[in-house]
């Protein structure tokens, strides 16, 4: 069995002359160029691709190779699986795997006698080898060429970094180097994934956060490391449509994906190298700040004055309001789509993943000492007391509080679900569900108070538009008065919320 270790890179096909005459290119030891027919088989039911396992031949000259792939270790596009290889003499030979449970269960003949061909790649795949240093050997792939699967056709353009030998930070080295001049970006999805989803016709759609499996024995920086692969494979998966689409909830994902890796920046910080942070917070603030412009302006229109707008749907003023605010949206979604597009998206996600598989976060390298479970009771209580501090001084008559309080929030919320799977049960769906519950009253507080600002800034000096948000703001005050009347009564339920206890942890259940 061999172990393929490698970093898929989606290439715009726009860029792919370009990247043909990156310099990069010019230190490579040997080039070489081959068409690559790769036929993907599976039973009816997809039994093989419902058990991880991908199945392929592909064409090599005259000959034809079988390949037997494993779902394996995926981090933020760096993916590590087993494979196992032989020459394919017309028949399906899964004699040589060496894992007893794939090679037993592909043999039987529910499987073995069901299997047919599903899909089909055709790539031109270049290949440039790479030894940058004594004992280390990479090879960067360029392919470019289709999917084809029932009867449609989805472009292929990307590249793969695959070690011969060496570590993933030589891997990410190369990357990197390359990512400086061409907006490359980590692609998630392996050709035999996306060669499925063309097969069912499987169309995009937004992602949510995925819950992340911790331990409560297993060090801190193991579990950080966790943590923030999967924020970024989050703010992945939704990258292609925030780019592309001009549906919100992509923005939204990313932004929420964004914001949970800032979180677990500042529940980990007093174990962080202290230059983790300082290399990844600037890019992350530039990001946050286009896509919350974005995010806001999604908010104002669809929130705030769409619902007034079809109340009053004859009123003039209001139409010509609404007019800006949809330009003003348009304008800002279409700069946020354009720094997805760019480079700097890309580089600041294969630095994350670079300094995420480095010393001190490499799994081997975890240092023995506090526990999981301790330290994450330990910071989960230094965030409840920070919650109370700012209930304790917010102020119905101070918006900037209550979006401080709401801040707080937000923050023992990412780190309670974070911590899920230390505190499994009705406690802590119970506590999630009701801090979700104040968050989202507390934005939509924040939403209409800043709304106003927002719309001023639409409307400018024109005193017809200027009389157009103040209809909006009548409208929705009788909302917002009545959102500011439950915020006391919030506070209480906040007072008494319990948190659920954490498995392994010396402490009891307490309250808020």
């Amino acid at each position: 069995m061999a172990e393929e270790v490698e970093l898929k890179l989606a290439l715009p096909e726009a860029a792919q002359r370009a990247f043909l005459r990156h310099p990069r290119l010019r230190g490579a030891v040997s080039r070489q160029t081959e068409r690559l027919v790769n036929v993907y088989y599976d039973t009816p039911a997809q039994d093989l691709h419902q058990r991880g396992i991908a199945l392929r031949l592909r064409r090599q000259g005259r000959l034809w190779l079988q390949t037997v792939k494993c779902a394996g270790r995926s981090a933020a596009g760096l993916t590590s699986r087993p494979e196992w290889e032989i020459p394919y003499t017309g028949n399906f030979d899964f004699s040589g795997i060496d894992a007893d449970a794939v090679r037993d269960w592909l043999d039987r003949d529910r499987i073995r006698g069901r299997i047919a061909p599903l899909f089909e790649t055709n790539f031109l795949r270049t290949t440039w080898r790479f030894e940058p240093a004594p004992g280390v050997a990479l090879l960067l792939a360029f392919d470019r060429g289709w999917i084809a699967a029932a009867g449609r056709r989805e472009a292929i353009s990307e590249l793969e970094i695959e070690i011969v030998s060496g570590e993933p930070r030589h891997l990410f080295d190369l990357a990197r180097e390359i990512a400086q001049r061409l907006a490359l970006a980590p692609a998630l999805l392996s050709k035999a994934e996306r060669g499925y989803r063309l097969f069912h016709s499987t169309p995009p759609a937004p992602v949510k956060a995925a819950d992340i499996a911790l331990t409560a024995a297993m060090p801190p920086l193991t579990a950080f490391r966790l943590i923030a692969l999967s924020c970024l494979e989050h703010l992945q998966h939704n990258h292609d449509g925030g780019a592309n689409s001009d549906d919100p909830e992509y923005i939204h994902q990313m932004r929420v994906a964004t914001r949970r890796l800032r979180a677990a920046l500042r529940l980990f910080a007093p174990l962080l190298p202290a230059d983790f942070a300082a290399a990844l917070l600037p890019p992350l603030r530039t990001q946050m700040a286009l896509l919350g412009a974005a995010r806001d302006m999604d908010v104002l229109l669809a929130e705030i004055a769409a619902p007034v707008m079809a109340a009053l749907a004859a009123e003039p003023r209001l139409a010509a309001l609404v007019g800006l605010v949809t330009e003003r949206r348009f304008h800002d979604r279409s700069a946020a789509k354009a720094a997805l597009r760019s480079a700097a998206f890309g580089q600041l996600v294969l630095l994350a993943g670079d300094l995420l598989h480095r010393p001190p976060f490499e799994p081997s390298a975890a240092p023995d000492g506090e526990t999981l479970a301790a330290f994450a009771d330990r910071r989960i209580r230094r965030l409840r007391r920070k919650v109370l501090r700012l209930a304790a001084a917010a102020s119905v008559d101070d918006p900037s509080s209550l979006h401080a309080l709401r801040i707080g929030i937000k923050r023992l919320r990412y780190a309670l679900e974070f911590f899920g799977p230390l505190a499994p049960g009705k406690n802590l769906r119970g506590a999630l569900a009701k801090l979700a519950a104040l968050q989202d009253e507390l934005g939509q507080i924040n939403d209409l108070a800043n709304a106003g600002r927002l719309l001023m800034a639409c409307a400018g000096d024109d005193s017809r538009l200027r009389e157009a948000v103040a209809l909006i703001g009548g409208w929705h005050a009788p909302r917002y008065a009545a959102l500011l009347r439950a915020v006391p009564r919030r506070l209480q339920q906040l007072r008494r919320l319990a948190l659920p206890r954490l498995l392994s942890s010396n402490s009891n259940r307490e309250s808020l």
